[in-house]
């Protein structure tokens, strides 16, 4: 099963879209028509359809309602037709939302990860090196469970969940303390260090928590 499939008319904006999200690690597949897209989302299947409106053959309409005969996959229309009883159509037909073109590439991706997180996100998150059970608010390593303190907890996994991507000292501490937080910066400070000790083999060296310089940290497995 592939991640999206992109229904669009339109070869070139097709393409484009599917390049994108192949960047952002999708797997992505295109077809250019409704009774194409019908006969490979029947063949493949998808986690998410992101489905035109305007197509040749079957529109988006018949597109949406034939799948939701049979699945529930999330379905996201991206069209140009904004008219209210378009939007009402399409959402009454079982589209999980809908975007107008043209669109902001940016809100486009955040609304494809809000579907993926809310949908598909597992309870358990492992990476080879540490396992996180979200639901039971557990962390572990080789096999054995780590003593976190609450605020511990909650940095760790937010480092884990955004693994390779530098966060921000000040998107860090706003996450969790809050932004009204009466604490200081350098609380984060310390509770990086206090993780470093629990998780890394040498906390003087780290290799997993690391330390981007004049911006903020970066979880590496």
């Amino acid at each position: 099963m592939i991640d999206i499939l992109v229904v669009e008319d339109n070869e070139e904006m097709g393409q484009l879209l599917c390049d994108f999200l192949g960047n952002e690690g999708y797997s992505v597949s295109h077809c250019a028509d409704g009774e194409g897209a019908l006969a490979h989302f029947s063949r493949e299947g998808a986690k998410l359809v992101i489905l035109d409106i305007n197509l040749p053959g079957a529109d988006g309409f018949a597109v949406c309602s034939a799948i939701r005969e049979s699945s529930d996959t999330p379905i996201l229309m991206v069209t140009a037709r904004i008219a209210k009883d378009d939007k009402l159509s399409g959402l009454l037909l079982g589209a999980d939302d809908y975007i107008e073109k043209p669109y902001d590439i940016d809100i486009l991706l955040a609304k494809i990860k809000g579907i993926f997180h809310r949908r598909y996100r597992s309870d358990v998150l492992s990476d080879g090196f540490l396992k996180i059970d979200r639901s039971r608010r557990v962390a572990y390593k080789d096999g054995h469970a780590l003593e976190l303190r609450q605020k511990e907890f909650d940095l760790l996994l937010l480092l884990v969940e955004n693994s390779g991507k530098t966060l921000s000292k000040d998107y860090l501490f706003n996450r969790i303390w809050g932004i009204d937080s009466f604490s200081e910066q350098q609380t984060l400070t310390v509770h990086i260090k206090w993780l470093r000790q629990k998780i890394e083999p040498d906390p003087k060296n780290p290799r997993h928590i690391l330390t981007v310089w004049g911006v903020g940290y970066r979880y590496e497995r």
